[in-house]
């Protein structure tokens, strides 16, 4: 793999910035001295957290509260940074959506809520983005997957496709954009120690455990996502545990891993 160009000192775009990885995100990547703009539903907080950010690393922030889920988030998004004349050259897609259960016992707006968020939105600012990338010579883009893109994902399952859909979408592109300056990292980590975490409650953060027996500090795998990042590597998967998961979700039949995790499932509910 070609060294990806250095960077110039540029902003940093975190979505889902306010809390768990997205949070621990936004310290690294100010810790190495870059200014960031801060996204999340939550003014308030947002606000907060930005003021927090500025004194203790000394950089800039900019916020900007906005609902991923709405349509149009993304050209919006993409409109108030150019009127702002704020360019981005690290775009980190760290907002997702998680909902549990039988699909069939799921919500229609559950459903579109995750598939809003993980898929459409997603996808949305990679297009208002990565064109400016490409056009300067010089990017950085990190999708926040999860291990979940690796395997079937009973009980989990439009959750568990829209995370596929993304590290497909993720590989095809870092691809694509060879020799272009910019690179698309995916970063897939297991089960971590964050709020969305915290509210799995039962038999279904039994469930999760099952399928991701270890649970990460988000500082590590932070600290993992910005090198990665950075060295322009196309997939991370932090933590040896989740390395074998993801080994053998590429490695066993597509059967045989399906099988297996409903199994796991069904033990648990």
């Amino acid at each position: 793999m070609n060294k990806p160009e250095k960077l110039p000192s540029g902003r940093v775009l975190v979505t889902g910035a306010t809390g768990g990885i997205g949070s621990a995100l936004v310290r690294r990547f100010a810790s190495a001295g870059l200014d960031l703009v801060l996204v999340a539903r939550d003014a308030e907080r947002l606000e907060a957290f930005s003021k927090e950010i500025v004194q203790e690393y000394g950089i800039k922030a900019a916020t900007i509260p906005l609902d991923l889920m709405q349509a149009g988030a993304a050209r919006e998004l993409a409109a108030k940074l150019a009127q702002r004349r704020i360019a981005i050259d690290i775009l980190v897609n760290n907002a997702g959506v998680t909902h549990q259960g039988r699909f069939d016992e799921m919500a229609p707006h559950q459903h579109q809520q995750i598939i809003g968020v993980n898929v459409v939105a997603t996808t949305d600012l990679l297009a208002e983005f990565i064109p400016p990338m490409v056009e300067r010579g010089h990017g950085r883009v990190l999708n926040v997957v999860g291990a979940a893109a690796f395997i079937p994902v009973p009980f989990m399952a439009t959750y568990g496709a829209s995370k596929a859909y993304l590290l497909s979408l993720t590989e095809s592109l870092a691809e694509e954009l060879v020799g272009s300056g910019v690179t698309v990292c995916a970063l897939c980590p297991g089960l971590t120690a964050t709020p969305m975490t915290e509210n799995i409650e039962g038999s279904n953060l039994s469930y999760v455990k099952l399928i991701s027996p270890t649970v990460s500090d988000p500082a590590e795998v932070a600290d993992a996502a910005y090198d990665a990042c950075m060295r322009g590597q196309v997939i991370h998967v932090p933590g040896g545990v989740n390395q074998l998961i993801a080994l053998a979700g590429n490695t066993m039949p597509r059967w045989t891993a399906r099988r297996l995790v409903g199994f796991l499932a069904r033990m648990t509910t």
